[in-house]
C-alpha cells in the first residue's frame, strides 16, 4: 500500500542534482515543515515544532526541480511517503521519505512565473517528423494539441489575445 501526502514548507538544503551512467536526473533536497500556533501571552504566532523530509525527484520532475527550486523557497510538493527506521551502531533515528510526484512553489508567500518544458523524447514521440534538435513543431503537431494533446500555441486553441483586465496579460493567453 502506498501512503500518498502533500505538504508545504521551506527548502532547507541547496538541492542536489545528479544524472546517473544510464541518463536518469535526481534531484533532492531536505524539506522543513514547521507547525506554528498563536500563543496569547505573547500575541504572536510561534514555531511549534518542525518536520524535516527528504525530497526526491527522478526523470522530467528532477530535471524542473533543478532548474526551479533553491534554497529558502517556500513550496508544496506532493508524493510517495517512506518511513526507515535506522541504526548505525552508535545512533538510531528515523527517516522519512517523500519520492515527489509534483513540486511547486507556495504562491502564498510569494509569486512564480511558469515556462512549460518539453522534453526532446516526448517531443519526437508526439510528432515523428521531429528531430529532437528543438525544431519548431510541425503544423500536424500543433493540430493535435488544437484537439486535446498537450502543446501548441495559444492560436491553436482558439486564444488569440489577452484578457484586457488581466493584470497578468502575458500569462492570461498561455494554455496549461
Amino acid at each position: 500500500m502506498t501512503d500518498n501526502i502533500t505538504i508545504t514548507g521551506l527548502v532547507a538544503t541547496v538541492p542536489r542534482n545528479i544524472t546517473t551512467n544510464e541518463g536518469l536526473t535526481i534531484s533532492s533536497f531536505r524539506l522543513a515543515s514547521a507547525q506554528r500556533r498563536f500563543d496569547r501571552t505573547a500575541e504572536r504566532w510561534i514555531d511549534v515544532d518542525t518536520n524535516w523530509y527528504t525530497i526526491t525527484a527522478f526523470r522530467q520532475l528532477g530535471m524542473n526541480c533543478a532548474g526551479s527550486i533553491d534554497k529558502g523557497d517556500r513550496v508544496l510538493v506532493t508524493g510517495r511517503l517512506r518511513i526507515r527506521e535506522w541504526d548505525n551502531g552508535e545512533r538510531t533515528g528515523t527517516t522519512i521519505d517523500i519520492e515527489a510526484d509534483a513540486i511547486g512553489h507556495d504562491l502564498s508567500w510569494g509569486t512564480s512565473k511558469f515556462s512549460r518544458t518539453i522534453s526532446t523524447s516526448r517531443a519526437s514521440a508526439t510528432n515523428p517528423a521531429s528531430t529532437g534538435d528543438g525544431e519548431a513543431p510541425t503544423e500536424s503537431w500543433a493540430n493535435a494539441a488544437a484537439v486535446g494533446d498537450e502543446g501548441g500555441a495559444p492560436e491553436d486553441l482558439g486564444v488569440t489575445e489577452p484578457l484586457a483586465d488581466s493584470p497578468l496579460t502575458e500569462a492570461a493567453s498561455v494554455p496549461f
